[in-house]
């Protein structure tokens, strides 16, 4: 009987890649073929522990990782998988999170970190993972120090801080390196929106058109020259100028024409992402995240299996390969003409100190038209994959060209001025405008005058305004600052925002941000004592010491040592200095239906509810609905939104969910078959048209959405 040698036992052995999550384990493994093992770790397996700071303050801040608890059977068979391979490839994410988890791996499967272990891969297709298995690394100590070095400062910060805010506010709370400035942001805004002095101004737009009467234009009035504005402060003064403007006669003054240029946004970085997400989509920070990651690691598109769609999606460099920018042109000719692909590639320069390790955010091939692919998407996949796609295709595409006119108009005494624009060619703006936090106001379409011409009066409007406060922050423009300022990284934008709100120091008003009574007095506090903490110069100065570590120039525990001795000792001084602080809960008007008192509004996890303020001798609470403007079709009674744990959804009467109870939302408006209630029934996972259906069992009526001539 024929005997296996060592070697050909050894030869049989595959390859082990190892990845963080399921889905992008698929997406390798297509690639990869019958050579290699592909399996996922589930994230991080070592970490700090939860119940004690895990940094060893004696020993030069030694970190103590702990075994993640419920990780031990996946530990156990990743060491196996590992133990019978004949080699062990770490794919983890390329940044330093995914260079500290592959580190952690190679400490736990017995794997030398500077042998070439280490793979990675800025976009997951063939090509990239083929190139990167060809190429393996050691593993970079430089990257895995700096993540080390943020991983202990932030825990050195909410592990210190935290117990002294439970002790002097309340228990529960936080205090963070980066969510502290974040929360101060916020809170510095809405101190500016409460000192805000508004002053009256007006404007007067005057109607003017030709003899014939076709050539309606609004010209706005300026002064009595062109050289300085006049300002109009109150109705008074505006008053007498009316009269004059009603009375006077028109004439052209001067015509400039001319031509402009408007430039497209350049391809997404994590931060622009999730700022044009928010506007244009609605999504949060974390859930644009959580959909690009879907985007990234691998779906399952019909015919061609796992398939990663985007780069990789945590990143601030502008930088598109030559190979990417060069199928998109190719795309752009064929779908658009040769008139919309520019002569040259666009290039976009990235900020000073963007980590340039990555690509832009982009389609990894032009081959998945979103359109094409759309049956294979989940509505967020599908909406944040276009959105990507459209901006790497106008980034390509030739700037928008548009005639301009700008005309002064003499009157008898002032001076007013119009202005116009016409687009002569749309170029990127076929395919992807960049949205705004803030409104412009619109030019109108060029007026036909020449210089000279006389117009007539037609009408005049005098309006009244004030001066705006500055606008709270949304996510967008939150995310926005936070770049400029240099605080915090791409990864942690999302988290830091999801743990501000969740904390209860910053609430919603639908898309604005503003701070809860709670987030003004913990910001006072540290304002008051850690100043250095809430700083914005000071943060933006660590996070460039923590790029430092990266590039090798600094030693990450060097960075550690000079942050802790002062911090240490403003700790002692502020928990000598800090007397208790109360914070009242808002009281409501809703009474406690067990013991009577008024209830109070309490901040939870899931945002606002009502709390009886007698705890722990009555602990009624109750949820807090968002009501509809429309009848409950049983009683007439009000329709409450409620979401069920997957964040779906449902309606419910208030007498309650045996009066109603339904994913179909009630509206007012009456079917005109048999006068029952219309529902808006929306279609399931989001894929299909919304219907109006009647709540009437026996009654079959059912129209589209988009053809329905229902009335209230």
């Amino acid at each position: 009987m024929a005997t296996t040698t060592a070697k050909e036992t050894k030869s049989k052995k595959k390859n082990l890649v190892i990845v963080e999550s399921p889905a992008k384990a698929k997406t390798i493994k297509k690639y990869l073929g019958s050579k290699y093992e592909v399996t996922a770790s589930m994230g991080h397996l070592r970490d700090l522990p939860k119940s004690q700071l895990g940094v060893d303050l004696e020993n030069d801040f030694e970190p103590k990782y702990i075994t993640i608890r419920g990780k031990g059977d996946l530990i156990s068979k990743l060491k196996k998988d590992a133990k019978n391979s004949d080699k062990v490839y770490l794919a983890t994410d390329p940044d330093r999170e995914g260079e500290a988890i592959s580190w952690h791996l190679a400490a736990l499967l017995d794997v030398d970190p500077s042998s070439k272990c280490r793979i990675t891969f800025n976009e997951i297709t063939k090509t990239a993972v083929k190139d990167a298995i060809s190429k393996p690394r050691a593993i970079d100590g430089d990257l895995v120090d700096a993540q080390q070095a943020r991983r202990v400062l932030d825990r050195i910060v909410g592990y210190q801080l935290s117990p002294l805010l439970w002790k002097k506010v309340k228990k529960g709370l936080s205090a963070g390196r980066v969510q502290s400035v974040a929360t101060k942001l916020i809170v510095d805004r809405e101190r500016e929106i409460e000192a805000f002095c508004e002053e009256e101004y007006w404007t007067i737009d005057v109607k003017l058109t030709n003899e014939k009467g076709k050539l309606p234009l609004v010209a706005k009035f300026y002064g009595k020259s062109a050289k300085s504005k006049m300002k109009l402060p109150d109705e008074k003064t505006v008053q007498s100028i009316v009269e004059d403007l009603k009375k006077s006669t028109y004439m052209v003054d001067g015509v400039t024409r001319g031509e402009k240029k408007r430039y497209p946004a350049p391809p997404f970085t994590t931060s622009t992402l999730q700022q044009e997400a928010a506007r244009k989509l609605g999504f949060t920070a974390k859930r644009t995240m959580a959909t690009a990651q879907q985007l990234y690691e691998g779906i399952d598109i019909k015919g061609s299996g796992s398939v990663g769609l985007i780069t990789y999606m945590r990143t601030d460099s502008l930088r598109i390969s030559a190979e990417a920018i060069s199928e998109c042109r190719s795309y752009i000719g064929d779908a658009f003409g040769k008139s919309y692909v520019p002569a040259k590639p666009k290039f976009y320069k990235s900020k000073r100190n963007a980590q340039d390790a990555h690509e832009a955010i982009r389609p990894t091939s032009m081959a998945f038209d979103p359109e094409k692919i759309k049956d294979s998407l989940k509505t967020d996949q599908y909406k944040l994959y276009k959105l990507i796609w459209n901006r790497f295709l106008a980034s390509q595409m030739p700037d928008a060209v548009f005639d301009t006119v700008q005309a002064d108009i003499k009157s008898d005494k002032y001076i007013l001025k119009t202005t116009g624009s016409n687009v002569k060619f749309d170029g990127f703006m076929a395919v992807y405008v960049e949205g705004k936090d803030i409104v412009e106001e619109k030019e109108g379409k060029i007026p036909q005058i020449e210089e000279g011409q006389t117009l007539l009066f037609k009408d005049i409007e005098p309006l009244q305004h004030f001066t705006q406060p500055p606008a709270r922050y949304t996510e967008a423009s939150l995310i926005k600052t936070m770049e400029e300022d240099g605080i915090g990284r791409p990864s942690t934008y999302a988290p830091t925002i999801t743990t501000i709100t969740g904390r209860g120091y910053v609430a919603r008003e639908g898309k604005s941000l503003y701070p809860t009574e709670l987030g003004t007095i913990v910001t006072k506090l540290m304002e008051d004592y850690f100043a250095s903490i809430v700083d914005v110069e000071f943060t933006a100065n660590m996070e460039e010491k923590l790029d430092c570590i990266e590039d090798g120039d600094k030693q990450w525990k060097e960075i550690i040592r000079d942050f802790y001795d002062p911090f240490a000792k403003t700790l002692k001084d502020a928990e000598d200095a800090i007397g208790k602080i109360e914070v009242k809960d808002e009281v409501s008007d809703v009474q406690c239906e067990k013991c009577g008192r008024m209830m109070v509004y309490k901040q939870g996890r899931f945002g606002k509810f009502l709390a009886c303020p007698g705890y722990p001798e009555c602990k009624n609470t109750k949820t807090i609905a968002e009501e509809i403007d429309a009848p409950c079709p049983n009683c007439g009674g009000k329709v409450q939104v409620r979401k069920s744990k997957k964040g779906v959804k449902y309606y419910t009467c208030e007498n309650g969910t045996d009066c109603l109870l339904s994913w179909d939302e009630p509206t007012s408006i009456k079917c005109p078959e048999c006068g029952g209630t219309i529902m808006k029934k929306r279609p399931f996972r989001g894929k299909g048209a919304i219907k109006y259906v009647c709540f009437n069992e026996n009654c079959k009526f059912e129209e589209l959405m988009s053809k329905s001539k229902l009335k209230k």
